[in-house]
């Protein structure tokens, strides 16, 4: 089990993780929830309709790694050459689809990196310092949605477009400044890799 994830009987998956594991997972959860930013309607508690019916924004997040976490929903992703009515008018309908949907995608991303966060700090600790992390079905589509969220945030980063880029990462040397966030990277990799098997049927 270490390194990886198993299903459990009845459903949901566990995995052995040591202290540095937690923190590393814990830490990236915290700067994804920091990243994502606060509810629409955070600042006004007493309405609780504020944010049910809070309109979000019309135009793409100026951060990369936002724009990967929240891309256009119309538009052709690899940039086949259109008319300029074509594009005005995917532009429009992409506009509109963000400014009722983003908020709703905000806040799931922001619900399930709690739960990550939630389930590590839950963890009772074993005699080597590490702990079995055991996940129900739900919780472990939460982590799953997580970990692929902190992929494509690191991802951005390192400017990782297809799996050539991948495959670039593995023959970094190790004085690059970049080689922590790889390794993050791939192992994050791993661990979904993991994760998406114990869910199939």
């Amino acid at each position: 089990m270490p390194g990886h994830f198993e299903p459990l009987p009845g459903g949901g998956a566990a995995v052995a993780l040591d202290d540095v594991e937690i923190s590393i997972i814990r830490s990236l959860a915290v700067q994804l929830l920091e990243l994502i930013g606060p509810g629409p309607a955070e600042d006004a508690p007493d309405d609780p309709l504020a944010e049910l019916f809070a309109e979000g924004p019309s135009e793409p997040p100026s951060d990369p790694v936002l724009r990967r976490l929240f891309p256009d929903a119309y538009g052709d992703p690899v940039d086949v050459p259109s008319s300029p009515g074509q594009a005005q008018e995917e532009k429009e309908y992409a506009a509109e689809f963000r400014r009722f949907t983003e908020n709703d995608l905000r806040t799931g991303k922001r619900e399930s990196a709690l739960a990550v966060i939630r389930s590590l700090d839950s963890l009772t600790p074993a005699g080597d310092g590490g702990a079995v992390l055991k996940l129900t079905h739900e919780e472990s589509q939460r982590w799953l949605g997580t970990i692929n969220d902190l992929r494509l945030a690191i991802g951005s980063r390192l400017d990782v477009v297809d799996e050539e880029d991948t495959d670039l990462l593995y023959r970094l040397p190790d004085e690059d400044p970049r080689k922590p966030m790889v390794m993050a990277y791939l192992w994050l990799g791993g661990l979904q890799e993991t994760l998406v098997s114990t869910l199939m049927p």
